[in-house]
Protein backbone atom coordinates (compact mmCIF):
# COMPACT_ATOMS: atom_id res chain seq x y z
CA UNK A 1 0.00 0.00 0.00
CA UNK A 2 1.33 3.04 -1.01
CA UNK A 3 2.07 6.34 1.45
CA UNK A 4 -0.95 8.56 0.11
CA UNK A 5 -3.54 5.53 0.41
CA UNK A 6 -1.80 4.80 3.57
CA UNK A 7 -2.49 8.20 4.75
CA UNK A 8 -6.07 8.27 4.06
CA UNK A 9 -7.21 5.08 5.69
CA UNK A 10 -4.99 6.71 8.98
CA UNK A 11 -7.10 10.06 8.98
CA UNK A 12 -10.40 8.04 8.39
CA UNK A 13 -9.23 5.62 11.49
CA UNK A 14 -8.75 8.73 13.53
CA UNK A 15 -11.46 10.74 12.72
CA UNK A 16 -14.09 8.11 13.17
CA UNK A 17 -12.27 7.42 16.52
CA UNK A 18 -12.94 11.07 17.35
CA UNK A 19 -16.73 10.94 16.34
CA UNK A 20 -16.17 13.90 14.14
CA UNK A 21 -17.73 14.09 10.54
CA UNK A 22 -15.95 14.91 7.55
CA UNK A 23 -17.44 18.00 7.14
CA UNK A 24 -16.68 19.04 11.12
CA UNK A 25 -12.95 17.59 10.41
CA UNK A 26 -12.56 19.76 7.56
CA UNK A 27 -14.19 23.14 9.37
CA UNK A 28 -11.51 22.47 12.30
CA UNK A 29 -8.26 21.90 9.79
CA UNK A 30 -9.78 25.05 7.93
CA UNK A 31 -9.79 23.05 4.17
CA UNK A 32 -12.88 22.05 1.60
CA UNK A 33 -14.64 18.62 3.08
CA UNK A 34 -14.39 17.57 -0.79
CA UNK A 35 -10.44 17.87 -0.32
CA UNK A 36 -10.74 15.96 3.05
CA UNK A 37 -13.20 13.50 0.64
CA UNK A 38 -10.07 13.34 -1.72
CA UNK A 39 -7.44 12.67 1.21
CA UNK A 40 -9.26 9.58 2.78
CA UNK A 41 -9.46 7.72 -0.74
CA UNK A 42 -6.36 8.44 -1.72
CA UNK A 43 -6.82 10.34 -4.61
CA UNK A 44 -4.91 13.76 -3.63
CA UNK A 45 -1.32 14.21 -2.50
CA UNK A 46 -2.06 16.02 0.81
CA UNK A 47 0.70 19.21 1.42
CA UNK A 48 2.70 19.62 4.71
CA UNK A 49 0.12 22.30 5.74
CA UNK A 50 -2.71 19.97 5.44
CA UNK A 51 -0.80 17.67 7.04
CA UNK A 52 0.04 20.05 10.04
CA UNK A 53 -3.55 20.84 10.22
CA UNK A 54 -4.84 17.77 9.94
CA UNK A 55 -3.10 16.55 12.78
CA UNK A 56 -3.81 19.88 14.99
CA UNK A 57 -7.59 19.36 14.37
CA UNK A 58 -7.24 15.55 15.18
CA UNK A 59 -5.16 16.40 18.62
CA UNK A 60 -1.85 14.18 17.47
CA UNK A 61 1.43 14.35 16.60
CA UNK A 62 1.61 14.67 12.67
CA UNK A 63 3.89 11.25 12.48
CA UNK A 64 0.75 9.49 13.43
CA UNK A 65 -1.08 9.99 10.36
CA UNK A 66 1.61 7.83 9.12
CA UNK A 67 1.34 4.62 11.42
CA UNK A 68 -0.27 1.52 10.93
Amino acid sequence: MDVVTRLGKRVRYLRTEAGLSQEELAFRAGMKRSYLSDLERGTRNPTVRALGRLAQALTVHPGQLLED
